[in-house]
């Protein structure tokens, strides 16, 4: 990637939508050379996907969360299995650190967020974990 990808990257990371005219004039390149682009970085994975970001007064899940957590001896099988069950857990990742996995939990209310860390909190398996709320999200 070259300083053009990165700034079509910008470019695209605020308004996904612009068109490939708009693109090129903002880049001062081609239309054919930001097509060859885009395509470029789609094969190679780097752009994965466009997406539409909603505002999070539209979210159904108001509360989010980052829950680090630690996972006692070999269980880990068992916990993954388990957390990818739970239907709060919208996002997984395995970590290295401190914690094992690091997990986005959603609810749509204070109760509905509590008993949802209850239940992860008593997986078996489970040995450790710190939960905090998303007060806000800042675009990258």
């Amino acid at each position: 990637m070259d300083d053009t990808d990165r700034q079509l990257i910008a470019l695209l990371r605020d308004d996904a939508r612009l068109p490939v005219a708009t693109l090129a004039r903002t880049l001062r390149v081609a239309r054919g050379t930001v097509l060859n682009r885009l395509r470029k970085l789609e094969t190679s994975g780097v752009i994965a996907g466009y997406s539409v970001r909603l505002k999070p007064a539209a979210e159904a899940h108001r509360i989010r969360a980052w829950m680090g957590i630690a996972v006692e001896g070999n269980t880990t099988e068992a916990v993954l299995k388990a957390l990818r069950g739970e239907p709060a857990v919208q996002t997984l990742h395995s970590t290295n650190g401190r914690w094992d996995f690091v997990a986005e939990i959603r609810a749509d209310t204070l109760e509905a967020f509590d008993r949802a860390l209850g239940r992860v909190r008593s997986i078996d398996g489970i040995a450790n974990t710190e939960t905090s709320i998303l007060l806000s999200t800042h675009k990258v």
